[in-house]
């Protein structure tokens, strides 16, 4: 779905707990370079190529991959796109979250006790499938480490707002040249109403929604969460009401 010029939410469609559902990267290019943010689950690669493509970016111009966290449907389809676009891509994300992204750490969430609500009622081999997957996460190099307030000079300008809560590391990115703010999981939408943080796969709620905050620094005419897609329909009101009492 097209957001501005330069500005592409991708519509990641996944069959997973015995439902389906939708994920949210974000791809932003111009002349010179292209992005993705967040890479959907294990073996999404050929749903991403096609996305891109259909929004007249092909792999190949892929320059940057910046992870909004260490989430598994969020790191999930890295290792194939690193290894089919070869060398030249650089990968992002917050010194927080690095260690589980690399494998040098368990990732936080990906394992039977913090999934247990999302295992809970599986049939007994779809859960044995998930659990094996979960012994060998996806994992890749993060070439640069974010922080909060820093500036990248792509594509208009990408700002990075330290959004931690649903993860130590969890970031956002204020998109400034479109005015579009990606929240990877530290808010979802329901049909463009803001919600979240999630609280079944939040550990710090307290501290996301201080995080939420932040957010209101910034002039945003739309934002885009990796669940539920896209809200553009007084967005800096609805973010005043989601922190009202924090």
């Amino acid at each position: 779905m097209k957001i501005s010029d330069g500005v592409e939410m991708l519509e990641l469609q996944i069959e997973t707990f015995g439902s389906r559902a939708e994920l949210n990267p974000t791809l932003i290019w111009d002349d010179e370079t292209a992005i993705l943010i967040d890479t959907g689950t294990p073996g999404q690669l050929e749903q991403i190529r096609a996305a891109m493509n259909e929004a007249g970016v092909s792999l190949d111009r892929l320059k940057a991959v910046i992870l909004t966290h260490q989430d598994l449907d969020h790191i999930g389809s890295l290792p194939e796109i690193l290894q089919e676009a070869g060398e030249g891509i650089e990968v992002y994300a917050h010194e927080l979250d690095k260690p589980y992204i690399e494998g040098k750490l368990p990732l936080m969430k990906g394992n039977p006790d913090s999934m247990a609500w999302q295992l809970e009622g599986l049939p007994e081999d779809e859960r044995r499938k998930v659990l094996a997957f979960l012994d060998n996460p996806p994992k890749a190099k993060v070439d640069r480490t974010l922080a909060d307030g820093q500036d990248l000079p792509y594509c208009g300008g990408i700002h990075v707002i330290f959004t931690p809560g649903h993860t130590p590391g969890h970031i956002s990115l204020y998109l400034k040249k479109s005015k579009t703010l990606v929240v990877g999981d530290a808010m979802f939408s329901v049909e463009g109403s803001l919600k979240g943080p999630h609280p079944q796969s939040t550990p710090d709620m307290d501290t996301a929604f201080r995080s939420l905050k932040k957010c209101l620094d910034f002039d945003i005419e739309t934002v885009v969460c990796y669940h539920g897609g896209l809200s553009k329909d007084n967005v800096k009101d609805q973010l005043q009401e989601l922190v009202r009492n924090v």
